[in-house]
């Protein structure tokens, strides 16, 4: 890889004191990773340069039609120091999904964990130290052909940006949702298993029904028959039936239309580490409706990237508002979030080698 460091890096005070401040998306690391891509010639060598704008032509084809994938993944800092990821490899295997999808060039899985580890290495000062912190990584790829004509691009530009994370949400606060009926994220034979702008520029209108009837997210549920529940906004969802050891940890399954989250199925196994068990079901807004009224559901939460873990507390829909337990974060969803927080930092043991040190 082409290494050119950035001669205007900030200094160290300065770096620290954004570190600090926390948030996410507010700032980004020294560094970037380029690397182009040609029917004629395939990828380049990927270049690790200084962070900063970059110029397209107007009728670039991504500007037009939308050839756009990316992922999310973090780097965390060790008890003693060192920088681990967390199962990069799932992140480069669904990253080559979503680009076969949206008629982008799959990246290989060596490639891409090659430009991950180099840029972590290079800005490795931006790394918080605080557990529920990270260093939030975002590779995307999008169509770099010039021209107007309809069809796949014959050249794409793959970049990897990072930026230190803060909590995305108050995980001691629960948040509340919208039900949307209106809306629809995905259809079978779409593009919902990508991870691509599309998908998520769709969300935005329901995300504002969502805000302009008081709530924090917006819950989809499917295209065909408008009753299973899928995704909020961009995360996955698990419901707990039961409390104590006798609960049971459940999730809808993957029909093709819902994101396959590396949290979600980081959580599936982390549950059943844990002793409970686990299910992938079709659930639909009755029976979410009908389980909370009942007592049966007791505690809901989603999971991503960004967030990890986030309570749910409230549900409201056109068809009325549904509080989860006592509406608060509850135990059995923060005992999950603890322990994958702490496998994710290294302080308690990865049985399953998700992470791999970096420096």
């Amino acid at each position: 890889m082409k290494i050119s460091l950035n001669p205007n890096a900030k200094d160290g005070a300065t770096r620290d004191a954004l570190v600090a401040e926390g948030g996410f998306g507010k700032y980004y690391t020294d560094h970037m990773v380029v690397c182009d891509w040609s029917e004629s010639d395939g990828w380049s060598e990927p270049e690790l340069k200084a962070y900063g704008p970059i110029s397209l032509d107007p009728a670039t084809a991504v500007f037009h039609y939308g050839q756009e994938i990316f992922e999310g993944l973090k780097a965390y800092r060790q008890p003693n120091g060192d920088i681990a990821l967390f199962r990069p490899t799932a992140n480069a295997k669904r990253f080559a999904n979503s680009a076969a999808r949206l008629a982008l060039p799959e990246m290989s899985e060596q490639l891409f964990i090659e430009t991950i580890e180099t840029l972590v290495k290079t800005d490795a000062a931006w790394v918080p130290s605080k557990v529920g912190e990270s260093l939030y990584l975002r590779p995307f790829m999008f169509a770099t052909e010039v021209g107007l004509g309809v069809r796949p691009s014959n050249k794409a530009t793959y970049m990897l940006i990072a930026t230190p994370a803060g909590a995305y949400f108050d995980p001691n606060k629960a948040v509340s949702v919208w039900i949307s009926t209106e809306y629809v994220r995905a259809a079978i034979g779409g593009t919902g298993e990508a991870k691509c702008g599309g998908n998520y520029a769709a969300s935005l209108v329901a995300q504002k029904a969502a805000a302009k009837e008081g709530c924090d997210q917006v819950v989809w549920i499917d295209a065909k028959e408008r009753k299973w529940v899928e995704e909020m906004g961009g995360m996955n969802l698990y419901f707990v039936k039961g409390k104590g050891a006798d609960a049971t940890v459940i999730t809808p399954k993957l029909t093709g239309t819902l994101l396959p989250g590396i949290t979600r199925d980081s959580i599936l196994s982390v549950a059943r580490d844990l002793g409970y068990k686990t299910e992938e079901v079709m659930l639909s807004i009755d029976d979410w409706r009908d389980g909370v009224t009942s007592g049966e559901i007791t505690e809901i939460f989603a999971c991503g990237t960004a967030a990890v873990v986030s309570p749910v507390g409230q549900a409201k829909s056109v068809m009325g508002t549904w509080k989860t337990g006592d509406g608060e974060p509850g135990a059995i969803t923060m005992q999950i979030r603890n322990h994958l927080l702490g496998i994710q930092h290294g302080t308690i043991v990865d049985t399953h080698n998700w992470v791999v040190k970096v420096c």
